[in-house]
């Protein structure tokens, strides 16, 4: 299994990125996806989940509102468009996937991740 993040990069506070992720090695639609990130000196914390069919979504309370997810299980991939950046959301941001098709918020819940992809934002 291989998922591939990919997106990230430098952006203003304010502005917008589109990560993906690409999988591969699996039967996408029979699991659950999820965004994750990890800063600096941080523990790695959950971002968004979406089920296997896309009409179940979760976010964290830092980024409802800002960021969405979804999926689109014909190309094996799940997307996060963030919003309205700020300096708090600077991270590696990982893509998970979990055996079963409810979306989850608990780290241990997921069986493969992506490689992560960096997103730096400047106040």
């Amino acid at each position: 299994v291989q998922l591939q993040a990919s997106g990230g990069g430098l952006v203003q506070a304010g502005g917008s990125l589109r990560l993906s992720c690409a999988a591969s090695g699996l039967t996408f639609s029979y699991y659950a996806m999820g965004w994750f990130r990890q800063a600096p000196g941080k523990e790695r914390e959950f971002v968004a989940a979406i089920n296997w069919s896309g009409g179940g979504r979760v976010y964290s309370d830092s980024v409802k509102g800002r960021f969405t997810i979804s999926r689109d299980n014909a190309k094996n991939t799940v997307y996060l468009q963030m919003n309205s950046l700020n300096a708090e959301d600077t991270a590696v941001y990982y893509c998970a996937a979990k055996r079963g098709t409810a979306a989850r918020t608990e780290t241990p819940r997921y069986d493969y991740w992506g490689q992560g992809t960096q997103v730096t934002v400047s106040s």
